[in-house]
């Protein structure tokens, strides 16, 4: 079995860009675009999976058509910050839908969330009836978007 070098060149580089951009290119457009033919250029995307650069294939949604238009950001804060009690509440917050991103953040507050829902009124909901029963938070705060300028899910790869 060949065993491949986990430092990536240029043609890995583009491959990622280019898949991150559109996952369901074909393996003979993907080696056109790199230069490759189509036998290199898929044992070169199956190393990328197997080394770990590509987590996964996903599709991105317009939540605005699946009824979730209403994107708010809440800053919590947490009575304990122990291992054990950041753990707890990573669990909880793994539980509920509505989060779709969290980060345990330095500063003056301890996790950033990104919550989509459909309205104000099912942001309530949540906010009384899911969250509130999360143990160990202290304080929150929200902020409400009014307009997304940006949202991609692209990482920034150098394909110089």
């Amino acid at each position: 079995m060949k065993k491949y070098s986990t430092e990536l060149d240029r043609i890995d580089h583009k491959i990622l860009d280019m898949l991150q951009s559109n996952c369901r290119i074909s393996n003979v457009e993907l080696a056109n675009q790199v230069n490759l033919s189509p036998t290199p250029c898929l044992e070169r995307v199956k190393r990328l999976e197997k080394n770990g650069y590509i987590d996964k294939y996903v599709a991105h949604l317009n939540a605005k058509k699946l009824n979730a238009k209403l994107t708010a950001y809440m800053q919590v804060s947490v009575e304990n910050s122990s291992t054990q009690a950041l753990s707890q509440f990573n669990q909880q917050v793994r539980k509920l839908d509505e989060v779709i991103e969290c980060s345990l953040v330095a500063g003056g507050f301890d996790y950033l969330l990104k919550i989509r829902v459909q309205d104000m009124e099912t942001y309530r909901k949540f906010l009384g009836e899911k969250f509130a029963d999360i143990k160990g938070v202290t304080q929150t705060f929200t902020y409400v978007v009014m307009e997304e300028i940006k949202s991609t899910h692209i990482v920034p790869v150098d394909t110089k």
